[in-house]
């Protein structure tokens, strides 16, 4: 596919693509619009083609998830040179924005989501968030169906779990309605 042909759906996913980057970067604003442009650059450029081979949103978010992974080595591997140079102590990590935290039952849902494993809780992003089947999820991912899905599974039982050992009403605030061809 051309670069001016894929340009119209790279502008209608946008702001799902930016909310997959900030979800790829631990909730870091700067982080997340610096790996969404080097996404773009490397579409541009022709080192990330889109082959047809899933949907663009499938292709388009694991070429953000692999480009955070990437950005996300090379910070920390120049945040250690640093530190060894400068035997400075530990940096603290970036704390989230306070304008992102809306309110309190935000702030502690996001607390609560941030115990699930790291799978679990990309998959859940993945399909409640951006409205992905478990497939394509799969393959933004990079495993098979059944990994997702147990993942998928795993993730919605322990985040009840801890939903309901704080004391937070998940029922219709956060819960959405399954999606019945998730697996297609």
């Amino acid at each position: 596919m051309q670069i001016s042909d894929l340009k119209p759906e790279l502008e209608k996913l946008h702001e799902a693509s930016y909310g997959w980057a900030l979800h790829c970067c631990r909730r870091n604003h700067a982080q997340a619009e610096e790996v969404l442009q080097t996404v773009y650059l490397k579409i541009l450029q022709g080192k990330a083609c889109y082959r047809s081979e899933s949907s663009v949103k499938t292709w388009l978010f694991a070429v953000i998830r692999k480009t955070a992974s990437s950005e996300r080595r090379k910070h920390l591997f120049d945040a250690l040179k640093s530190m060894a140079g400068v035997r400075s102590g530990i940096r603290q990590p970036d704390q989230p924005d306070a304008e992102l935290e809306r309110s309190e039952m935000q702030q502690r849902f996001q607390r609560v989501l941030m115990h699930l494993p790291v799978r679990q809780r990309e998959t859940l992003h993945l399909v409640f968030y951006q409205d992905l089947s478990l497939s394509e999820a799969a393959e933004v991912m990079n495993v098979s169906v059944g990994t997702a899905r147990q993942h998928y599974e795993r993730g919605k039982k322990r985040l009840r779990e801890l939903l309901d050992r704080e004391g937070i009403d998940y029922g219709v605030g956060w819960r959405r309605k399954e999606n019945s061809g998730a697996v297609l």
